[in-house]
């Protein structure tokens, strides 16, 4: 792999831990920061993984306030300004990052669909009026758009538009992706369909978003080092292992059955609570849930147990 961008790694998309009230839960945002910052990994709040949809204005700031305390400075913040009305990304992107996040990252709109000019002049709105820089993330599953890869290199050359998150899970687009920009030292692509982590990282991507890396965070800063270094064999022993893991919330799980089931296995390792906001609900099954993923857990020397 060419030197590191300056965007790069493994760029985790933290869980948002609440407390039984629906309020942040400080505590538990300062164990799963410790977490990445201990495996020399990023976050990345307020996404997807996150539930930044269904979260107060509020409570945002609660997160971005309780995140910047305990990363610290040495640390970069990414998060989400995912909104449907234009003028809240804006208002979210200056005060976070008057806050201390160093770089703001949104999808689409999700209401009205798009034709690609309209694509264009959203994000060319949107990242001109950015006080900090903006990477695009393309999430079709939650959006139901996908952001043409045209679209995307044309966006590339603004100079507040740092690079895109691409979760499609396509095979032909991520290779087309990597080779119109592995070589661009101003536009990085992030891949947020973690499976395919080693292959992308192989073929030139800057850095991954793993949501499992909540959990084992420091096994994706071994895969990404592994590659950096072409310890491919290593990578590969890496990327199924994680693929694994992944399975234990992932597996027959829509998205809004696998968050609650990652905050599960997050609260048998004693990081957080199992709270989510609705439109997800916490398991119907969460205590056979947990005594299955504990037995699952125990056997694997690479996680240790909160007892």
């Amino acid at each position: 792999m060419e030197p590191e961008k300056k965007y790069h790694g493994v760029i985790v998309p933290m869980i948002t831990p609440l407390k039984q009230d629906n309020t942040i839960d400080g505590e538990s945002v300062g164990r799963i920061v410790g977490l990445l910052k201990n495996a020399g990994v990023y976050p990345f709040i307020l996404g997807t993984t996150g539930e930044a949809p269904s979260i107060s204005d509020e409570q945002k700031d609660r997160m971005v306030a309780e995140t910047v305390k305990y990363v610290g400075a040495d640390c970069l913040v990414y998060a989400g300004i995912s909104s449907n009305c234009f003028d809240e990304s804006v208002t979210m992107a200056h005060k976070y990052h008057a806050m201390g996040v160093d770089v703001v990252v949104a999808t689409l709109p999700a209401y009205y669909p798009m034709n690609n000019q309209q694509m264009v002049s959203y994000f060319t709105d949107l990242a001109d009026q950015m006080p900090c820089p903006l990477i695009i993330y393309n999430m079709p599953a939650t959006v139901k758009i996908s952001i043409p890869l045209a679209v995307l290199d044309q966006l590339s050359k603004h100079p507040n538009i740092v690079g895109t998150k691409d979760s499609e899970r396509d095979m032909e687009r991520l290779d087309r992706s990597i080779e119109l920009w592995k070589d661009r030292p101003d536009f990085v692509h992030l891949l947020g369909w973690a499976a395919q982590s080693a292959y992308a990282l192989k073929k030139g991507s800057d850095g991954i978003v793993p949501s499992t890396g909540n959990f084992v965070p420091e096994l994706y800063e071994d895969l990404y080092q592994s590659t950096l270094e072409g310890k491919f064999e290593r990578a590969e022993d890496l990327q199924q292992q994680t693929n694994d893991l992944s399975l234990l919330y992932q597996k027959d799980r829509i998205l809004s059955q696998s968050i609650p089931a990652l905050k599960s296995i997050l609260a048998v390792m004693g990081i957080c609570g199992t709270q989510v906001l609705p439109p997800m609900y916490r398991l119907h099954d969460e205590a056979v849930f947990q005594n299955n993923i504990k037995e699952e857990l125990q056997k694997l020397e690479i996680i240790q147990l909160n007892e």
